[in-house]
């Protein structure tokens, strides 16, 4: 509990700062939400001491205290740098020298002597300089909402194109404008999901891939996974999809490697196709030819053990017969990649490119 003080004065200083953070690229918005987690890792912190502090030591650091006041200091860092949603008119002070219309309609008749002008083409002290028509008058009460500028349209950033144009070996997109996972449309990319995608695990949707290495196996792995997953279109390609609370559907793989744990797994018009899995229930093919299956490697597994696996427990929706399907296979045990090359050698790193990486696993050439 010693080391709840320096965090809470550490989290009160990044409070105070919220206001100095750019509202674009969501940097401040990262930075709430950082604030916010470590607000209720101290407060989980707190509860779980609560069975070895003195009964003063956890009034000290009770809910109602500390805690409270940091939450309640967020609230108001918040409030005090949310940006202006609606556009006011202000009243600028008034010009000493100017002319007012009334003043200037009382210098109009006193020099109607001196013109042929009528007293009733001139303004009057209590109307404007033109007398608006009954039918375009402004109904009482909507001059308000005429005078505001309604919220500006909010657009989605698009990570494809970010993943698509910048530098390096290897695409980190961090996804935390989004809500679902989506990467389409690349070749010659090695991707790799930061902790920060765990909050567009909703859905995930993996298409139009070549020559691509994509590892999703970060942000699925601590109490995220994906509701449900599809991968489509990709060749000669390795995919760590990770882990999928629901099914995963693979469709129109081919010459590439899958590793994916899943509840349900359903492939269809796949072929040559090494898929290492955890399933908790019977894996489905359909259409597919020369699919081959292998056990989760142990590093990818985030199950703990807890659920059967089934990977073997294949059913082949689209061969009846009695004799084993000759559509897929079990990858024999000597053609498996081994722990050492998911550990070391498709992370990647200094002087490991792509081309290494897929030539190391057996993709080149396919």
């Amino acid at each position: 509990m010693e080391k709840a003080i320096p965090a809470a004065v550490h989290l009160q200083e990044r409070i105070s700062q919220l206001a100095n953070l750019s509202l674009v690229g969501g940097e401040r918005q990262d930075a709430t939400d950082h604030c916010l987690a470590s607000i209720t890792r101290l407060s989980n912190e707190v509860a779980d001491a609560n069975d070895y502090l003195p009964a003063y030591d956890q009034r000290t650091y009770s809910q109602a205290s500390a805690i409270k006041a940091l939450s309640e200091n967020l609230q108001e860092a918040k409030s005090k740098a949310a940006p202006r949603t609606k556009f006011r008119f202000t009243t600028a002070s008034k010009n000493g020298s100017a002319v007012s219309i009334n003043d200037a309609a009382q210098l109009a008749q006193k020099s109607l002597g001196a013109t042929s002008l009528k007293p009733s083409l001139l303004p009057s002290a209590d109307s404007s300089m033109a007398t608006t028509p009954a039918n375009l008058m402004t109904p009482p009460g909507e001059d308000s909402a005429r005078d505001t500028v309604g919220d500006l349209p909010s657009f989605p950033k698009n990570y494809n194109t970010e993943m698509a144009s910048a530098p390096g070996p290897i695409r980190k997109p961090s996804f935390s404008q989004a809500s679902t996972i989506n990467i389409t449309g690349h070749n010659g990319l090695h991707i790799i999901l930061p902790s920060s995608a765990s909050r567009a695990t909703s859905s995930g949707a993996i298409t139009k891939l070549n020559r691509c290495i994509v590892d999703m196996s970060v942000p699925t792995a601590n109490g995220a996974p994906f509701a449900g997953l599809a991968l489509k279109d990709i060749k000669h390609s390795l995919v760590i999809a990770g882990h999928v609370a629901g099914a995963a559907h693979v469709t129109g793989i081919e010459d590439s490697i899958i590793v994916v744990a899943s509840r349900q797994v359903r492939m269809h018009e796949c072929k040559n196709v090494d898929i290492y899995l955890h399933c908790a229930s019977r894996p489905i093919v359909e259409d597919c030819s020369n699919v081959r299956f292998a056990p989760i490697p142990e590093s990818q597994n985030v199950t703990g053990g807890s659920v059967e696996n089934q990977w073997d427990q294949v059913d082949d929706f689209k061969w009846l017969k009695a004799e084993h399907s000759p559509n897929w296979s079990i990858l024999p045990e000597d053609e498996r990649l081994k722990e050492e090359v998911w550990t070391d050698v498709v992370p990647g790193g200094p002087g490991v490119g792509l081309d290494d990486i897929l030539k190391r696993i057996g993709l080149t050439g396919r």
